[in-house]
């Protein structure tokens, strides 16, 4: 099978002419990772590995990475696997999983990464898709046998020829993964395979999945052109060098995981310590155990950490941290730098390849982490705002407009686009569906204001649940939120908040519109609905989906 190539010439030319896109690869890499570095710390494993798989928590070097990948790369070509087809990961954040990556980028191989707690509707829907042929996971992650599951579906899945996994207790017909060192042969058979399959920086790497908020997740293919182009971005954005120590919080299924974590790690060949997401006791003990100087996370998540009782925090060797998911109000980013020493970096991202950083200077540190530049950021987009109903341009300050995005970091579209309506405009800017206003000092920068298909109309009036959730967020009883519109009778939406309370604590509407108004929300924006629920419903890569609340609430 011949790889996949992602781009059209006409766009080659433009990007690399530019120096936006450069003939690197992510085999070649870590290929050179492995050569500066080969005694130098690698990979951490999370410290609680085994709740996760049959496997205890290793601290593996550049060399000894580089060995495991080779005795993986053997088997995946002993089992018939080849340069182009799309190999199925369905992993815990570990160092096998980072090996089963780097192994498939050496034979040339694309991976598909699938969120630990894929359903197996899913798991067929998404390998039927990406027309896998391989699967790689473990005979279980946490209580689900999850080797026994892909053999159970493999039947409806007519591309799977081979599912492989580590661990113990692997079923019969699984070809199961060890840690055994490489055969001399083994080494010359991977060497061999890959001089003579050369690498194209448009060949697919990875194919992602969006989040599915407002529908079917849709497959996303990845080259290394714009893959690296945005990984070198958040080098940049976050001044990482090989001296950092990074801890990822982020499932590799997503964008955060891939391009904003693994690759910059293999961009400048620091140390990457893995943590599934689940546990924030967990996740603080990594970061002073391993004295991580730079993690990422969501609002939510950093505001647990302000709350939390008993010993102080150690955040002593953390520096940077970058956020995610939504704003953060000013006193937050005071607070994070008064008290911890950490600067909050503010990403807008999503896995098409939008990647916007929070404004670094030019307005008042307080209001840095709401303001995104408009212009001359390090991925040189092209950022448009549009009248999604008469296609204008919008160019007056706190008009909301969809966010339009073309440069390099830019994805080609979707891997089913007979089935996906093409996601670009005729003048090739990604149409995002997110809604942002011109804002801060000038016309130069940008602040986020909600998804589109999240917009509430009160009275004519448009209402962003962005900054609604996070001052609702600020409030001590609220340990998560979402706001939406339902209908009010007539031809406007009521403004509903759903939060989730903290253990012991209660909420009523009076309270939250104080607390609102002590934050300079009018009464026209605050809700008008309370409810408190014991779970908001999540898709399989933890965001909320509105969706499902709007028609819960509609319902009752």
């Amino acid at each position: 099978m011949g790889s996949l190539k992602i781009h059209p010439q006409i766009r080659i030319t433009e990007y690399t002419a530019s120096g936006a896109w450069t003939p690197e690869t992510v085999r070649q890499l870590f290929a050179d990772r492995v050569r500066d570095r080969g005694s130098q710390l690698a990979v951490v494993d999370p410290v609680n590995k085994a709740e996760q798989v049959d496997a205890l928590p290793r601290r593996v070097t550049w060399a000894e990475l580089d060995v495991e990948v080779d005795r993986l790369a053997a088997v995946l070509l002993e089992a018939g696997i080849r340069a182009g087809e799309v190999i199925a990961v369905q992993l815990p954040n570990t160092v096998e999983q980072v090996v089963v990556f780097l192994a498939s980028w050496r034979i040339g191989a694309i991976v598909s990464p699938l969120p630990v707690h894929s359903t197996d509707a899913e798991i067929v829907e998404t390998c039927n898709e990406s027309c896998a042929s391989a699967f790689v996971t473990a005979g279980r992650i946490g209580s689900s046998p999850v080797a026994g599951r892909v053999m159970s579906v493999r039947p409806q899945i007519p591309t799977l020829r081979v599912v492989l996994s580590y661990g113990v207790g692997v079923p019969d017909g699984v070809v199961r993964i060890g840690h055994t060192v490489p055969t001399a042969a083994d080494i010359e058979r991977v060497a061999e395979y890959a001089t003579t399959h050369v690498v194209d920086p448009n060949d697919c790497i990875a194919i992602c999945w969006t989040a599915g908020t407002e529908g079917e997740p849709k497959g996303v293919p990845h080259a290394h052109y714009e893959s690296l182009a945005q990984a070198r971005a958040l080098v940049r954005y976050a001044s990482l060098t090989v001296d950092d120590v990074i801890l990822n919080p982020f499932q590799m299924m997503t964008a955060a995981g891939i391009v904003g974590t693994l690759l910059p790690w293999l961009s400048v060949g620091c140390v990457l310590v893995q943590h599934q997401p689940s546990d924030l006791d967990v996740f603080l003990r990594q970061i002073a155990e391993e004295k991580v100087t730079y993690t990422a996370g969501r609002p939510a998540a950093l505001a647990e950490i302000e709350r939390r009782e008993g010993p102080t925090v150690d955040l002593s060797t953390l520096t940077r941290i970058g956020v995610g998911a939504g704003p953060m109000s000013p006193d937050t980013v005071r607070k994070w730098k008064e008290s911890y020493g950490v600067e909050l970096i503010n990403f807008f991202g999503t896995v098409e390849g939008v990647s916007l950083r929070s404004a670094p200077t030019g307005v008042a540190r307080g209001q840095r982490t709401l303001l995104y530049p408009r212009a001359g950021d390090a991925t040189r987009a092209e950022v448009d705002l549009v009248d999604g109903r008469t296609g204008d341009e919008i160019v007056v300050p706190g008009v909301p407009g969809e966010l339009r995005v073309k440069g390099p970091t830019v994805f080609a579209g979707y891997l089913n686009p007979a089935r996906d309506r093409d996601p670009f405009d005729e003048d090739g800017f990604l149409r995002t569906g997110d809604l942002f206003v011109i804002d801060g000092p000038g016309d130069g920068y940008l602040r986020f204001v909600d998804r589109a298909a999240d917009l509430i109309v009160r009275d004519g009036v448009p209402i962003g649940s962005a900054e609604l959730e996070m001052l609702i967020a600020e409030h001590p009883s609220v340990a998560e939120v979402a706001v939406v519109g339902c209908p009010d009778g007539g031809t406007g939406e009521r403004v509903v908040a759903v939060v989730g309370c903290r253990p012991g604590s209660i909420l009523d509407l009076d309270e939250l519109v104080e607390h609102l108004e002590s934050r300079g929300v009018g009464a026209d924006e605050a809700p008008q609905r309370l409810v408190v629920s014991k779970a908001l419903p999540r898709n399989r890569s933890g965001k909320i989906l509105k969706r499902e609340l709007r028609e819960q609430l509609s319902r009752g």
